[in-house]
């Protein structure tokens, strides 16, 4: 199903205190919703992947709330640590780009 792309009317005082919210999460480097913003960004605009970490923001209140759990930081690398492998093809396709070339080894942990 095809939709507008445009959000819904709502609560505008809501609207924007999670408008702030989500500049606030964006602002520091090594979050969660800083790397989702980035993500969404490059690929659709930074008005747009505002609007999504505005989205993101309930969901994750709404769960705490409901599970009566704190609320647990996935971190700048969650995407990375989520499929690594599509991480590792993603340096080979830019490494390429640059006319370099990339060998991947394990870390050895002791």
């Amino acid at each position: 199903m095809n939709r507008s792309g445009r959000p819904r009317h709502g609560n505008t005082n809501l609207k924007r205190v999670l408008g702030v919210a989500a500049l606030a999460a964006i602002r520091s480097r090594d979050t969660y919703y800083a790397v989702f913003f980035r993500r969404i960004s490059a690929r659709q605009g930074g008005k747009r992947a505002l609007v999504a970490v505005m989205h993101k923001i309930p969901i994750a209140v709404w769960l705490v709330l409901h599970d009566h759990v704190p609320y647990r930081e996935l971190g700048a690398d969650h995407f990375t640590r989520r499929d690594a492998a599509r991480a590792i093809r993603r340096m080979l396709k830019e490494a390429n780009t640059l006319g370099l070339t990339i060998r991947f080894e394990p870390v050895a942990t002791a």
